[in-house]
């Protein structure tokens, strides 16, 4: 009996999935043709640099999606679900923090951690969590009856979690039930045509659009899903000059002349879609909602805790200076500012302790038998070792919560007078009865298993620092 392996159920799915996003969202289809365009040319130009932070095959075929649940329980279903597909929970995003409008959701990345498994099918899906226990978005009434709604309804079938629990348990499936798995998961995250309570959804609206399209209908859906880029200007210049309408900016990191780091994102903005809206005298009209958008990412190198620190003072320092020069672009701001401060080099950066690499013997190493150095620092610089970095595979709270907030039609409402609720890693993690990871850990394995290699490669006992 033939059977699929959980990657290949991973590559499966993802793209059924991007297949069935195309024909909800045509203008999905559009910036992945743009993508792919952007790729191709700027591998072209630049060769082999261009595959510095991962392949051309992996770039054009890498997605990430993103959904949204609202509770514990569904969060837990999620987790089966991925699971089935080699999928783990990186990362803790509280998006209540990092956004000024009222985003009251907590998140999480599901995705593979292995090394050879993300160069196989790096797809990953942030996944986000409504609070309704939060007081400062929703009061006692509209929590109780918020969570009798979504206590009511049932995301997932009992037969996709009974197939996703066999296959994360065996680690393949039958292709008779691997194909059913994929049929049952695209199909549950598929945009519902059953109607939509309006006096619900508005109640929920008017705290926030991303309440309302969590808490406000019986099903979830792709909420967006991402291409990857090698050059994100130039695709967001074509698109904007194909006439579709993307947000005010690029959220991360600015362009600039040095490595690139961690993530930018930017999207085309929600599109109005034809909702069917039921009415309070059970009657039923047609209707829009502006949920779903196209978000495209270019991935950078992974800062170390140390590194992140470093970005995120000098985020700051781009606030304040922006506050003060008003005439002058953020993006030429952010430019001067990293420019100034942020390591230019990826030697700076490897040397300074910012960022992750993996280590590999250099195929013209000394051969005249010289002892080799016991620091990382001069294996490198005396040709031993060569560097190569570790892509950032996770994502930023400021960032998402950015694009979530450059998509809503309002700001809601939240209030500040109130003590918000406590969510974290930890309570996440009992939530969907599994370790939600941390992605600093998870990279410094992978240097310190590179490094460790290398040591043995070379008879030393260890190498420092």
């Amino acid at each position: 009996m033939s059977t699929i392996s959980q990657w290949q159920l991973r590559a499966a799915f993802a793209a059924r999935l991007s297949e069935m996003y195309g024909q909800e969202v045509p203008a999905y289809t559009t910036l992945v043709d743009v993508s792919r365009e952007v790729n191709e040319e700027v591998l072209r130009a630049r060769g082999a640099d261009a595959e510095r932070l991962g392949s051309i095959g992996r770039v054009t075929a890498e997605r990430h999606g993103a959904i949204r649940v609202g509770t514990p329980r569904e969060l837990a279903q999620v987790a089966r679900a991925f699971g089935a597909l080699g999928m783990h929970p990186v990362g803790f995003y509280d998006l209540r923090e990092a956004a000024a409008s009222a985003v009251p959701v907590v998140s999480t990345a599901f995705r593979p951690v292995d090394g050879e498994e993300l160069a196989r099918s790096p797809f990953r899906v942030f996944t986000s969590m409504l609070t309704p226990a939060d007081p400062r978005f929703f009061d006692p009434d509209l929590r109780a009856r918020l969570e009798a709604f979504l206590a009511a309804r049932e995301l997932f079938p009992p037969e996709l979690l009974t197939l996703a629990d066999r296959a994360a348990a065996d680690r393949e499936l039958p292709t008779k039930d691997a194909e059913r798995l994929l049929q049952l998961a695209v199909a549950s995250l598929e945009l519902s045509t059953e109607p939509v309570d309006r006096a619900w959804y508005e109640t929920l609206e008017r705290i926030s659009a991303v309440a309302a399209d969590i808490g406000g209908v019986r099903s979830t859906h792709v909420n967006h899903l991402t291409p990857r880029v090698l050059d994100i200007d130039e695709l967001y210049r074509r698109m904007t000059d194909r006439g579709i309408e993307m947000i005010d900016t690029i959220q991360g990191p600015p362009r600039w002349k040095g490595p690139d780091v961690l993530l930018r994102q930017t999207s085309f903005r929600a599109l109005a879609e034809q909702r069917a809206m039921r009415l309070a005298d059970g009657s039923v009209e047609s209707g829009a909602l502006r949920v779903r958008f196209g978000e495209v990412e270019a991935r950078g190198i992974a800062l170390t805790p140390e590194g992140r620190a470093l970005y995120d003072d000098l985020l700051g320092a781009v606030d304040e200076q922006a506050s003060h020069r008003p005439t002058e672009t953020r993006g030429d701001i952010a430019r001067a500012v990293w420019e100034q401060r942020m390591p230019g080099t990826e030697e700076e950066l490897a040397a300074d302790g910012l960022a992750y690499f993996t280590y590999r013997l250099a195929d013209e190493r000394p051969r005249d038998g010289s002892e080799p150095p016991a620091t990382v620092d001069a294996l490198v610089r005396q040709g031993w070792v060569r560097a190569t970095p570790i892509v950032y595979e996770d994502f930023l709270p400021r960032s998402a919560a950015g694009i979530f907030q450059s998509n809503l039609s309002g700001e809601g409402t939240r209030d500040n007078d109130k003590e918000g609720a406590a969510y974290d890693a930890a309570r996440l993690s009992g939530a969907i009865g599994r370790d939600v990871l941390d992605p600093y850990a998870l990279y410094a394995q992978q240097q310190a298993d590179s490094l460790a290699r290398v040591a043995r490669e070379l008879g030393l006992p260890d190498i420092l620092r």
